[in-house]
């Protein structure tokens, strides 16, 4: 309960206008409804004829009676009033009419606040997702790299669904049944304290019982919930495969896997299913031991003559105590359904407090242009593992010069680039821009110098016109239309049916990979960045293809500041530098020329391509 509680205290706080409205609603609910039941004595009396006292009204300001029988007598005296003057008959009509409308009221209310609660719940799930969407955009790559796609969706998706299951679906009955439960028991008190006290004696074994059944549920239901996360990263992994699932023929054992993963989440789930399905047997079980214990205890008091109620206010006291068996068995439904929800949100929480370590200074400063170089000085960088990618790299990179990235898979040229927009943060030494260490500039003013074309060209469900202009403000079709020129792709968009409008898929799908490419080189362009970091940006691509990405990164870098990481040598023939890396470190730099006449891991490289 104290996880939920902290839970509650991050996300209610902006609705306890709803909390305190609902609670309003379901005070006026509790009372209405006792006020309907305690209509049951005179009913019964009337019926049967049960009480042959003759009433007379007492002053409600009397010192010889309580205010408990004042009020009891002088109901029952106005009572015996309407029936000398209407009869028997007439009265009940007009006592069932009163009981009528009293049940109206309570239902009412009981709708207003079911339906008060309503903007609460469904704000707080949005809120959670929210958060987590937040969050997850705050965090940098490296948190990615550790975690499986699949496993993020299942926390946005089935994670946040149970918790707006099982925890903001219980707050109606967190906060309804307390009221219920103690307003009817303060009624059991004032109609026989000697029965409530026995009653009393009785529930803390039911507590205990139900207690019991729910201590597992909540280490079961992270079970379940890792498993869905195995099951949605599979999905995931199988979608973006397709195509070599089908090339390999490997259908079946695709087929297979996800069975198997299945069949785990199927065994996890009815395990927590069966558990919540006990609950309410459970909870009407002891309910009903716990209603004959009381009847009989009771009834032998009346049997026995020594009893403090008559029969009829012994029939009251059962009706009050039957309708405290519903909002407890409804708080022990909460109270199996809170874990699992907890367990989510555990789960949501390796999200929500994931530590970025990539932090910005209170007193970072702005960056609006690019003017000198940037200076590598003595950095080296280390995954949390303690493996070390970079060592000791010395790089400057002049204004207006390209400087090439050579070398094998997993020689840290991707890792280095990423430490320019602080993707990542260099473990050793550190790296400036016109003198400036980037941990002292504003994190957005320093990724808007900076533009990427990636060997992958990213893009998104979107027109061709959104995903140019994105990341652009305001921009307009004709610098949009520019940019497409600029990039070779202004004559395919208009081949389309509907230009620039014309939506391209998930990932650019309805486009070849060149025409990818030039859509991603085209919102390169229109950023108009004075740093462009280009990550084997033609490698993928067909002969034509890359031809015409070639020639829009030609006009693309003539007049910038170019990182090109490249495996096609061919294309960083003209780079003012190339820097030739191995295992972390440069082992060699200079020109093309230059480099071919050290006769050494270059002139190596070269040869092959060229053979």
């Amino acid at each position: 309960m104290k996880e939920f509680l902290q839970m509650m205290k991050r996300y209610v706080a902006p609705y306890t206008g709803y909390l305190g409205g609902a609670v309003i609603l379901n005070i006026f609910s509790a009372i209405f409804n006792i006020f309907s039941f305690s209509l049951i004595i005179p009913i019964l009396q009337i019926l049967f004829e049960l009480d042959s006292t003759v009433y007379q009204f007492v002053p409600w300001d009397s010192a010889d009676m309580g205010m408990k029988d004042i009020l009891v007598n002088n109901m029952y005296y106005y009572v015996t009033v309407v029936i000398g003057k209407y009869g028997a008959s007439n009265t009940l009509l007009l006592l069932g009419g009163f009981f009528g409308v009293m049940t109206l009221l309570k239902t009412g209310c009981y709708f207003g606040s079911s339906a008060i609660m309503v903007p609460l719940r469904t704000g707080i799930v949005r809120d959670i997702r929210t958060q987590v969407y937040n969050k997850m955009m705050s965090l940098p790559l490296g948190f990615f790299s550790q975690e499986r796609k699949g496993d993020i969706i299942a926390r946005m998706s089935g994670d946040v669904g149970e918790i707006e299951y099982s925890i903001t679906s219980s707050l109606d009955m967190l906060i309804k049944n307390p009221i219920l439960i103690v307003f009817y028991f303060a009624t059991l008190l004032v109609t026989s304290w000697q029965l409530t006290l026995f009653t009393i004696l009785v529930v803390p074994v039911m507590a205990w019982a139900i207690s019991a059944v729910g201590k597992k549920l909540k280490r079961e239901s992270l079970e379940a919930q890792s498993k869905w996360s195995d099951t949605m990263s599979q999905l995931e992994e199988t979608l973006g495969g397709l195509r070599i699932i089908k090339a390999f023929n490997a259908e079946d054992r695709m087929k297979e896997r996800f069975l198997k993963t299945s069949n785990e989440l199927k065994k996890a789930t009815s395990k927590v299913a069966i558990r919540q399905a006990l609950a309410h047997p459970v909870s009407e079980f002891l309910g009903t031991i716990m209603i004959m214990i009381v009847l009989w205890f009771g009834g032998t008091l009346i049997l026995g003559n020594s009893s403090p109620i008559d029969a009829p206010t012994f029939i009251f006291f059962m009706v009050i105590l039957y309708s405290v068996l519903n909002p407890l068995k409804e708080l022990a439904r909460a109270g199996y359904n809170i874990p699992r929800g907890l367990a989510s949100m555990e789960r949501v929480d390796k999200i929500m407090k994931a530590e970025n370590p990539i932090v910005e200074k209170k007193d970072a400063r702005e960056i609006k242009s690019f003017e000198d170089k940037i200076i590598f000085n003595n950095v080296s960088f280390s995954y949390e593992d303690g493996k070390e990618v970079l060592h000791n790299i010395n790089l400057t990179v002049p204004k207006g010069k390209t400087v090439a990235l050579v070398g094998q898979s997993g020689s840290g040229k991707s890792t280095l680039v990423d430490l320019i927009p602080r993707y990542r943060d260099t473990s050793l030494g550190n790296i400036t821009i016109d003198g400036t260490d980037l941990k002292d500039l504003k994190i957005s003013s320093l990724r808007g110098l900076i533009g990427n074309v990636n060997q992958e060209a990213i893009l998104f469900n979107d027109t061709i016109f959104n995903n140019i202009a994105f990341g652009v403000e305001n921009a307009t079709m004709e610098q949009v239309v520019e940019a497409a020129k600029i990039a070779n792709a202004h004559d395919f968009i208009m081949e389309k049916e509907e230009g620039y409008q014309t939506n391209i898929g998930d990932r650019g799908g309805k486009l070849s990979g060149g025409q990818r490419q030039r859509i991603s080189i085209a919102r390169a362009i229109l950023k108009n960045p004075p740093i462009l970091i280009l990550d084997e940006a033609t490698s993928a691509l067909d002969t034509e293809s890359e031809r015409l990405v070639q020639e829009a990164l030609d006009r693309l870098t003539s007049t910038r500041t170019t990182i090109a990481i490249a495996h096609r040598l061919s294309t960083i023939k003209n780079a003012d530098e190339i820097c030739v890396m191995q295992d972390g470190v440069i082992v060699e730099r200079g020109r093309h020329e230059e480099l071919i006449a050290l006769n050494g891991y270059y002139k190596k490289l070269n040869d092959m391509q060229a053979l």
